[in-house]
């Protein structure tokens, strides 16, 4: 076997063992997939459908966006950031960072409603040496991608960086299996919360029907109260009645 189909062989061999490495990550991610508590708020079902179903199929292109920046200015003292939307389940990161004479902090976070990942802890790379390479898989969406160039540790120079940023989606077939997998585990994930809901609600109706006995039994010692009052009432009208004529007695009585 010559070098060439050698080489050939190996680079099919790490593609495969790649691919396979990416379908087990995305159905474990999928698999763990737990819906966040706005969408388990929602008043509409369709909320939590689209976060499960992900993009439409309809029309659906699993086509690569690419984003690049050429000998990109970062000032002393600053820092730049590229933020990337991802709503595909399943889509594969990749990116290439370079820079010009001098090395550049560099992080990456994924940001969800349900907190914030941290992909690449910030750290200066030498990409002035060579080209910084990483690829990552993007789970659960919706998800913002946040690539930093932190040149704030530098009083002195200015940085330039180019970058190459890639997003590309699964595949129709790989997003449908994806959908059904969420879909189960979604559907155990509302299983447990119905279980509790039922609970609390029960709870919270004997907890009802106790308070409303004990209004009914307190609006009729209301009632009782209030007849008592009206009659205690009018004994006081009387007795202030009475009492005002007896001194007025005793005052003309003691002028005789």
């Amino acid at each position: 076997m010559s070098s060439d189909n050698k080489e050939k062989g190996e680079n099919t061999r790490f593609a495969e063992l790649e691919a396979k490495a990416v379908e087990e990550a995305t159905a474990t991610a999928d698999e763990s997939f737990t819906p966040s508590p706005s969408l388990l708020n929602a008043s509409s079902p369709e909320a939590l459908l689209q976060q499960v179903d992900g993009p439409s199929l309809k029309g659906y292109e699993a086509k690569e966006s690419v984003y690049v920046g050429k000998s990109v200015p970062v000032a002393v003292r600053s820092k730049l950031q590229f933020p990337i939307h991802v709503t595909a389940p399943g889509s594969i990161v990749e990116y290439t960072v370079e820079s010009k004479g001098y090395d550049i902090g560099f992080s990456i976070i994924a940001e969800r409603e349900e907190g914030i990942t941290v992909v690449k802890e910030s750290e200066r790379i030498d990409a002035h040496l060579a080209p910084i390479k990483g690829k990552f898989l993007v789970g659960s969406v919706p998800c913002r991608l946040k690539f930093t160039f932190d040149n704030e540790y530098s009083w002195m120079r200015e940085k330039l960086i180019s970058y190459r940023l890639s997003i590309t989606p699964p595949s129709a077939e790989v997003l449908l299996a994806g959908r059904r997998r969420r879909a189960k585990a979604c559907r155990k994930a509302t299983e447990e919360d119905l279980q509790s809901a039922q609970q609390r609600l029960e709870a919270a109706s004997s907890q009802k029907i106790s308070i409303e006995s004990e209004i009914a039994k307190l609006e009729k010692v209301l009632i009782e109260k209030k007849k008592s009052l009206e009659v205690v009432a009018k004994e006081e009208s009387w007795l202030k009645t009475r009492v005002n004529l007896r001194v007025n007695q005793q005052e003309l009585l003691d002028q005789r």
